[in-house]
Order: C-alpha cells, then structure tokens, then sequence
C-alpha cells in the first residue's frame, strides 16, 4: 500500500502539487509541544487565480460526466481513506492536539460521509410540474453552480473536508478548498488520496494560506460560483459581505452555544456523561458543543454534585498518551478561552485552571444567568455554564436566550415535553435524550440565527451544492 504522503510548501493546481507563486512558508505546530513539525505554503492572491482558473477549465468536463462514474470515483477515494485510517487519524489528532481515538473517529466520519456522497450522486433529480393543458410538460433539473470555494476550519478538519468537498463535487461541481493555516495536514493528505483515487486534474484544487490573504483572495474572486464557509460568525458576515460585490451565493456554518436542557424525569446516568462529552470532547472545539447546560431546580444539587466528580475524572494528555481531552489549538485560542475564566458574577464549581502549554482543565460554573458572557457568547474551550430553570416556559426561555440557533439537546422520559419543547427551541437541529445525531444516517447540519443557514448534511446538501432550472415545453402536434 503506498504511503500517505503530506506535501510541503505545495499547493494542488490542476491535478499536481505546485510551489507557492505567492512566496513564504507557514509553520505547523503541535499544540502540546509548541514545536513546528511540518511547513506549508503561505498562499496569496496569485495562487488563488491559478487554482480557480484550473477549476474553471475542469468544470465543464465533470458537470458532464455520467454521475454514476463521479460517484464511482468518489467511492474510490473512500476506500483509500479506509486504507490508511491510522495514519489520517494520527495527523489530526497532532495538529489539532485532540486524543488519537478522537482523530480515528473523525476519519471514520469523514469516510463515511464522502461514500454517502458517492452513493448519492446519481440520484439527484428534479421533478416534473402540474400543467393547465396536456400539451404542455413543466419540470425542473438540478444543475451545479461551477466553481466553488470551501473554507473550512481547524476543530475537525477531515470532517469538514467531507461534508463540503463531497456533495460539491458529486453534484458536479469543481472545487478549490482552503484549509486553515492552523491544522491543515489531515486536509492535505486527504486531497492527495482524492487524485490517487482518480479525480481528473482541476477538479479538486487546495491552496494553503492565512485567511487574510488566501481566503480574502478566494471569497473576492470575480470567478467563483458559490461560496462555503465554516467558522466564526464574525468572519461569516465579513465573507457574505464580500461576496455581495459579486452576487455570490453562499453558505455560512458559523458558531454555536448549544444548551443540554435537563428535565427531572431524565435519566441522569445516561444523560450526565454525555453532556460532560458534549463540552470535553475536542476540547470544547466544536461549533456545536453543549457549553450551556439548563437544568430544573429540582435536580440542581445533585446534578452539580455529579458534574463536578464527572468533569474532574477527565484525563488531560497529549495526543498520541490517547486519554479523554487534548489542548487548545493554539495560544490565541487558550488566551482567549481564560479570558473566560475570570467572570466573578458566576460560581466557579471545578476546574479554571491552566496547566503546562495551552491546556485548560475542564471547567463548570454554577449561578450563570442568561445576561453573562458565560451563558451567551461562544467561549471554544471545555468551559460549561450552569443555569436552572423552573416550569416549561422557563426551559424554552433560557434555551432560547442566545443569538445562536445550531444545536439544542433535550433530556427527559416525556417524549411529548420533548416534542413540545423542539418546536418552540430556535436551533436547526434538535436530539432528544443524546447529544447530537447518533445514529442517523444522513441527519441534515441546520442551523438558525447567528450559527448561519446551511442544509450542511445527507441528501439536502448535494442539493445545496445545486441550483434549480425550471424548464417549460409546449409539445407540438403531429
């Protein structure tokens, strides 16, 4: 089997890894050593145009091609992720600093949703329309919008690669990615399995860089057909802003302050490791993560009581010791995620502290009301803010009291309260006694509010990655 390789200082144009046209190189560290371990090209505005000029001459090509043989090519490329599962993980789990077991299951993710898009790409299909005569026929077709930019960021980086990359290109769109600067290495490598896989040069083009110079020269290109991007809500509006100058459609997967929202009649034993997962894993890195947790007044005590022993047994290590919970990123991210640590106004009940490098413990305040940054802004680090409510109304208050709109986690034995409570929670996605979407195939990423709009999973992302034609024909007499 042929070794995984990670260029450096590459770009991938047109099938091959070229040098940077932009010159400088980016260091890539490891956050619990601090130490640089492989160099990427630092891309700029020339390199941009070269891959979205690539893109465009393959476009054509493979919007044309038969998509059971897009598919066909997309399934390849699964099955050689699948065969170097070991190495993929091991470079994610380095460069974001998460436990390996952490870098495999989301290699495994990403696996599985690009032969989910590969299994899907001969089935998108428009529809046929009423007519007021039968001589007419009314339909649609689906049809990919050409090129498109992806930008994705560092938390889960093979996941993102998946879940943007895949439906664009099984709906035959041509792609020119953009990984961040901080943890790119498992996007690299994964971009070079996709040529070994077979995907005709230009399809698929990657260029490395800050986002202030390669990602600004990505949005702002006069040639791109539609934009993606994932990350910050502040950086969203600053993409959608840019991309108004050219009226480019895009798609925004930004941030998150997912509540737990604990009922009484819940069962604690299932529901108490799982909202401590919600918040440790990846270090709390995670758009979605359960950084609020609502709970009845009834249960507060001992809830709490059970955090704090749950949240104190998580091992800290770094990736390759495998524990429970890795480092921040970087120092900007641990930096500003103690900044957090110091709000007086709420009870600190375990954890606050920094250790050795960018490791912060796992952290629970008790005592946040909905007015504290604690409860309301996107903290990005294992940090939970307890809230207690009394009565339903004031459980969809408090689950509500955020301007973003991605995820919210009921926990109760009343699946009517559970149903009651998802239609009046203001999140595009919604679980009922697990955190997030275990077991179901294909569950749609939706988001509200401040967290974006994007369909961002299954079946409706392709269809996201499409525009609609509505086609009318008067059938002539014989």
């Amino acid at each position: 089997m042929p070794t995984l390789e990670v260029p450096q200082a590459r770009h991938l144009i047109d099938g091959g890894w070229v040098p940077a046209r932009h010159r400088g190189t980016l260091d890539v560290v490891d956050p619990a050593t601090h130490k640089a371990f492989h160099v990427i090209a630092n891309g700029g505005a020339s390199d941009v145009d070269a891959a979205v000029a690539a893109a465009r001459t393959a476009a054509p090509g493979w919007a044309a091609m038969n998509p059971s043989d897009r598919g066909a090519l997309l399934g390849r490329w699964a099955a050689l992720i699948g065969d170097h599962v070991e190495e993929l993980a091991a470079l994610e789990a380095r460069d974001v600093g998460k436990p390996l077991s952490g870098g495999r299951m989301n290699i495994w993710i990403a696996q599985g949703i690009i032969a989910y898009f590969a299994g899907a790409a001969d089935k998108l299909t428009g529809v046929t329309l009423p007519t007021r005569d039968p001589d007419y026929l009314g339909l649609t077709l689906r049809e990919p919008f050409g090129v498109c930019a992806v930008l994705i960021p560092w938390n889960v980086p093979a996941v993102l690669t998946a879940a943007n990359v895949a439906p664009a290109l099984a709906a035959g769109n041509t792609v020119v990615l953009k990984p961040s600067e901080v943890a790119p290495l498992v996007t690299l490598a994964l971009a070079d399995l996709a040529v070994r896989a077979g995907l005709p040069a230009g399809v698929l083009n990657l260029v490395t860089g800050e986002g202030a110079t390669a990602g600004v020269a990505l949005t702002g290109h006069p040639d791109i057909d539609h934009i993606s991007f994932v990350g910050s809500t502040g950086t969203g509006r600053a993409v959608m802003a840019g991309a108004a100058t050219h009226l480019v459609p895009v798609k925004l997967e930004l941030g998150g302050k997912s509540p737990n929202v604990l009922f009484a009649d819940a069962d604690l034993d299932v529901a108490l490791p799982a909202i401590v997962a919600s918040i440790t894993e990846n270090a709390g890195q995670n758009c979605y993560a359960g950084s609020r947790l609502v709970v009845e007044s009834s249960i507060h005590d001992e809830v709490v009581e059970r955090l704090e022993e749950l949240m104190a047994a998580v091992r800290l290590g770094t990736w390759e010791e495998d524990l429970d919970m890795g480092p921040l990123v970087s120092q900007a991210q641990h930096d500003r995620v103690a900044g957090f640590l110091q709000d007086p106004q709420a009870r600190l009940v375990t954890g606050g502290r920094t250790g050795d490098g960018w490791f912060i413990e796992p952290t629970v305040f008790d005592q946040v009301t909905p007015d504290l940054r604690l409860a309301r802004e996107e903290i990005f680090g294992p940090v939970l803010a307890v809230q207690t409510f009394t009565g339903f109304d004031q459980a969809v208050q408090y689950a509500n009291a955020t301007d973003f709109g991605l995820l919210a986690c009921l926990w109760t034995g009343d699946i009517s309260k559970a149903l009651r409570l998802a239609r009046r929670t203001r999140a595009g996605q919604v679980a009922v006694n697990q955190f997030h979407d275990a077991g179901v195939i294909g569950f749609p990423f939706n988001m509200q509010r401040d967290s974006g709009f994007s369909a961002g999973g299954g079946y409706a992302a392709m269809r996201e990655y499409t525009q609609e034609k509505a086609v009318a024909i008067r059938l002539l007499g014989p």
